[in-house]
């Protein structure tokens, strides 16, 4: 695979950082094809678009520890850089932040429709929740996407699935039922089977509106995270 490819062509003391959501075997098995003298470093990022406009990033990096300081200054161009440990667990972090990502979102499509039903304000609701407990990532920067009814096409259910399938592969080693991230990983798929892969990752939500013949709909300036 990697007779022609830019790993292959990398001279030694070069480093190879890949910047994908993979499997860890994966980033393990281009240690094993890299040429002698070429060191690998796994930094998935997350920060969605904004983050990536703004040099706002985080990355989660695995690796030997000399690898990733020598690459630490051009990574932290794209923002925060967290060293995770040996290599892969960069891979690992990133799919947990997604696990628990997934978790909120759905979540948060429920909360906001129970809330809505039973008689709260859509804009008192969202501040309560952001002035709680129930404050999240997902309650603060993914709710305008509800609210302003486009649901986040920078990111699709299709892919949401293949995060959460990877999950699936690492569960596997916990040995112990995780009902929270099952019952997120089949809020999505029903989600993708209604609306498609290509739908946007926030249709968790529409689906529940769909369902409940409820609107989510707020008027604001909701400016789209990838315009910010």
């Amino acid at each position: 695979m990697c007779d022609a490819g830019a790993l292959a062509a990398l001279s030694p003391g070069s480093t190879w950082v890949d910047l994908t959501t993979s499997r860890p075997e994966l980033i393990r098995h281009l240690v094993a094809e890299a040429p002698p003298g070429v060191s690998v470093v796994d930094a998935p990022v997350t920060g969605a678009v904004d983050g990536a406009r703004n040099g706002r990033l985080t990355l989660f990096a695995g690796g030997e520890p000399e690898a990733i300081e020598r690459v630490r200054p051009v990574l932290e161009r794209l923002g925060r850089v967290i060293a995770c440990g040996e290599l892969g667990t960069g891979c690992v972090t990133k799919l947990v932040t997604n696990q628990l990502w997934f978790v909120g979102a759905a979540a948060l499509a429920e909360g906001l429709a129970v809330g809505a039903r039973n008689g709260v304000e859509l804009g008192d609701l969202w501040e309560a929740i952001k002035a709680s407990v129930g404050d999240s990532f997902a309650a603060r920067h993914d709710a305008p996407s509800i609210f302003a009814g486009h649901y986040d096409p920078s990111f699709s259910l299709g892919l949401c699935l293949k995060d959460l399938g990877l999950l699936a592969e690492l569960e596997e080693a916990v040995g112990a039922d995780l009902p929270m991230t099952a019952a997120a990983r089949a809020a999505f798929a029903r989600a993708a089977e209604r609306y498609g892969d290509d739908a946007p990752e926030l249709s968790v939500a529409r689906r529940i509106e769909d369902d409940a013949d409820l609107s989510l709909r707020l008027d604001g300036d909701w400016i789209p995270h990838w315009e910010a």
